[in-house]
């Protein structure tokens, strides 16, 4: 499989990661975790997310010697899947173990019982956007 046929597959995953984890946490500001989650880091991650997706389809789908397909657009649009990725990190950490006197047990939902579907999806978001970024770099997209 070609790397732009990669790109274009993690940029679907990449769109999925943001929506669910939207669907996931958005709600009620909480989530499965060691701790509750607040808004600002969902809403960072989603309003990321949504830029990103916006000026890297862009990007991928204008022609190259237009505005939308030139380089520019092309760093736009990793600054923002990299700050998704972070804001991801970010939300990840909440499963680490919290101690002490007044620490909260866990939360859950019905989405999982432990951490396993949060990692899958945002350190796969983090290899992806370092997939982008090697493309974009190669000049592969």
């Amino acid at each position: 499989m070609s790397l732009p046929v990669i790109v274009y597959v993690l940029t679907a995953l990449a769109a999925l990661v943001v929506v669910l984890t939207r669907v996931r946490l958005g709600s009620e500001g909480k989530g499965a975790g060691t701790y509750m989650l607040g808004r600002g880091a969902v809403n960072l991650h989603t309003v990321a997310g949504v830029l990103a997706l916006g000026t890297w389809i862009t990007f991928l789908v204008a022609p190259e010697d237009t505005t939308a397909g030139g380089s520019l657009v092309g760093v736009i649009g990793l600054f923002f899947w990299w700050l998704t990725a972070v804001a991801g990190l970010l939300i990840l950490m909440r499963w680490l173990p919290s101690r002490g006197k007044h620490a909260n047990d866990r939360a859950s939902d019905s989405w999982s019982d432990g951490p396993g579907l949060s990692l899958l999806a945002h350190l796969g978001l983090v290899v992806g956007v370092l997939v982008f970024t090697s493309a974009y770099l190669t000049k592969a997209v």
